[in-house]
């Protein structure tokens, strides 16, 4: 990880980075939300309830699916490979350790002539 974050060229590659990352994080809440569904179904005694419930947790699932198979197809998930599921796994929690480790709050943040600035 580069030590000079605020510098522009260093940010290459870090919106796919973070569309993954958000894709993972979107992909595990709705997971979260099927079994709440779930969990409600079984705790419900109104057949309405029941039924508003079983539809709601059926377009969760539809939607886990369709994001499950985006994933896939962009190379952020490997539900069926394993050790290719680890490999990316273990390089997101180095880039997230190397972001960690950045000093965030450096001495000197002058960028003075690093960007085009019009005259005064």
């Amino acid at each position: 990880m580069n030590e000079d974050y605020l510098d522009p060229k260093y940010a290459e590659g870090m919106p796919k980075l973070a569309d993954a990352a958000i894709a993972m994080e979107f992909l595990i809440s709705v997971k979260t939300t099927a079994r709440n569904y779930a969990v409600a179904l079984t705790e419900t005694t109104s057949a309405d309830l029941r039924h508003v419930l079983s539809k709601q947790m059926e377009e969760a699932l539809n939607l886990h699916e369709e994001l499950s198979q985006l994933m896939m197809k962009k190379g952020w998930l490997y539900p069926n490979d394993l050790g290719k599921q680890i490999e990316l796994d273990l390089k997101s929690m180095e880039v997230a350790l190397g972001i960690a480790e950045m000093n965030l709050y450096p001495n000197d943040t002058d960028r003075l002539g690093m960007f085009a600035t019009p005259d005064k």
